[in-house]
Order: structure tokens, then sequence, then C-alpha cells
């Protein structure tokens, strides 16, 4: 069975003294577990990692998404979104690690449609618009994943596929990568994560996703059986 998400969606308790509550309260950043400098690096290396480690091709083909900049947008914000769940598990530090990822994605995506030849004047209308919809698709995959897959089925058929899917095993299909890659990244270690940012991605469709869950524990009762 699956592990139920809030097995391990639960942030990690740290202790803040009052001053780191106070100067944070204020808009800063009080003291980190690594330099802001080696976090940074992390957070657009795991970013680099969500739009050169999926294919995107694989996405557009069987899920029959247009092959354009806000398709490619939809999947990356899928993926961003589940490295976004596994960072905040991280306590202050990941949160910070967060942050600065949504910032690379904001900054690729206004490169991306320079480079694609977007009108300046129709780019900043696109991208306030995705802005827009960004958060309100991270709320709608948290309420989802926290959930059953029918709320999550629907979180993904208004932020992914735009309210446009009319096969149910498209989004059949993407409700089990989701539960399979949250899982797999609770697996990864916080400490790996925050020096490193590196992450895999387990495929769209495999033989058998189920493999890589991690069991239940096992409950023991006063007689250790």
């Amino acid at each position: 069975q699956h592990l139920s998400a809030k097995d391990f969606l639960q942030p990690s308790e740290e202790k803040v003294g009052a001053f780191t509550r106070i100067i944070e309260a204020m808009g800063f950043t009080g003291p980190l577990k690594y330099s802001r400098w080696k976090i940074k690096v992390a957070a657009l290396r795991m970013y680099t990692c969500c739009v050169e480690k999926t294919d995107y091709e694989e996405f557009f083909n069987r899920c029959q998404m247009p092959d354009t900049l806000n398709s490619w947008f939809l999947v990356a914000q899928l993926h961003v979104w589940m490295c976004l769940v596994r960072m905040k598990q991280e306590g202050r530090t990941g949160k910070y690690m967060c942050r600065y990822i949504v910032h690379c994605m904001w900054e690729d995506v206004e490169q991306r449609g320079k480079v694609m030849g977007i009108n300046s004047v129709v780019l900043k209308e696109d991208l306030r618009s995705m802005v827009e919809n960004f958060y309100a698709a991270l709320f709608g995959y948290d309420e989802g994943i926290l959930s059953d897959d029918h709320v999550l089925a629907a979180a993904l058929w208004r932020n992914l596929f735009n309210r446009n899917c009319e096969d149910p095993r498209h989004l059949e299909l993407l409700v089990e990568y989701v539960r399979k890659q949250v899982q797999h990244l609770d697996a990864l270690s916080g400490e790996d994560l925050l020096l490193t940012g590196e992450v895999s991605w387990r495929p769209l469709v495999e033989s058998n996703a189920r493999s890589i869950l991690k069991p239940l524990s096992p409950v023991y009762n006063d007689e250790g059986l």
C-alpha cells in the first residue's frame, strides 16, 4: 500500500531563537545550516534537474499536450512543486532553498521566452499569468498529495491539462507518476539534497512502478510481536 502522504510531508522540527524569529519577521533570513552560496548553487542544480532530466516529448505525446512554451512550463512546474514538497521537510534551510528554486524557474522562463522571440509586452503578460497559475497550482497540488487520488487527479486536470483532458487514462498515469515521484524523492538524503541539489526522476511509464514504494513500517504490540 501507498504510504500516507502525511507521513512524509511534515516539515522537520527546528528550534529557532527569539532573535532569529524577530529578524525573519522583518523579512530577513536568519542563520542557516549551510552557507547561502552553497544553498543557491544546490537550488540551481535542483531546478536544472527538473528541466534537463525530464522527458518533455514523452509527456507531450502520452498526454496529448501541444508542444508550446506554456505546456513546457506546466510540466516543469509540476516537477518544481515536487522538489518544493521535498525540501520543505528540511527546515528553514530547505525553505530558503525553495525560494531560490522558484527564482531560478522564473529567470529561466523569461529567458526562454526571449530566445523564442516573444514580444516583450506579450511575454510580460504571459509571465504575470504564469505566476498566478503557478501559485494556484501549488495550492491544488498540495491539497491533492495530502488527499486521495480523486483530489490529486482533479488538481492535475485543472493545472497540468488546463481542464482539457478527455481520456481518464492520462489522469491515472499522472496520478501514479506524482505518487511514485514524491515517495522516490522522500527516500533521498536531505543532507545530500541541500548540498548538491542532485535529484533523479522515475520514468513516466515503467513496468513495475510500485517496486520503488517503501513498505509500511511494522507495528509492534507491547510484547514486541
